[in-house]
């Protein structure tokens, strides 16, 4: 695995499934993500936290924990294969994991999520299916 690093950031290359990855963390906030090869390769070691998240910002979202003090602390599982895909990330949780309805409901109404769209239908669909054969 190869690896880049900033303040706040930190991407990952894994050559054997060429998958690239990136994860985000400040006082409040932690994020990772599927990323492009282009937007990897715009990454610069150094970069500053918000510099990285203006290439990175519509990357597709895999997971996110928020304690920003607005309210209580909150996990989003986006995609539950999120460790298989960032074996690499030191994963920060609160705990409080929203229930998967919930995360289906914010992803079709926050347009900060659209690219997330097409694959939690997918999820949601798959889950209803295995519903209806229980």
């Amino acid at each position: 695995m190869e690896f880049k690093k900033g303040c706040g950031w930190k991407a990952c290359y894994d050559e054997e499934r060429n998958l690239y990855t990136f994860e985000r963390s400040g006082c409040g906030y932690y994020h990772l993500y599927e990323i492009t090869a282009e937007m990897y390769e715009a990454l610069k070691e150094g970069m500053s936290d918000e510099d990285s998240y203006h290439l990175t910002k519509d990357a597709w979202h895999l997971y996110m924990d928020v304690d920003d003090r607005c309210g209580p602390p909150y996990t989003v599982v986006l995609d539950h294969d999120y460790e298989k895909l960032c074996p690499w990330a030191k994963v920060v949780s609160s705990g409080n994991v929203w229930p998967d309805e919930l995360t289906d409901a914010a992803v079709e109404i926050f347009e900060s999520e659209k690219n997330n769209r097409e694959q939690r239908r997918k999820k949601r669909e798959e889950r209803e299916e295995r519903k209806k054969k229980e």
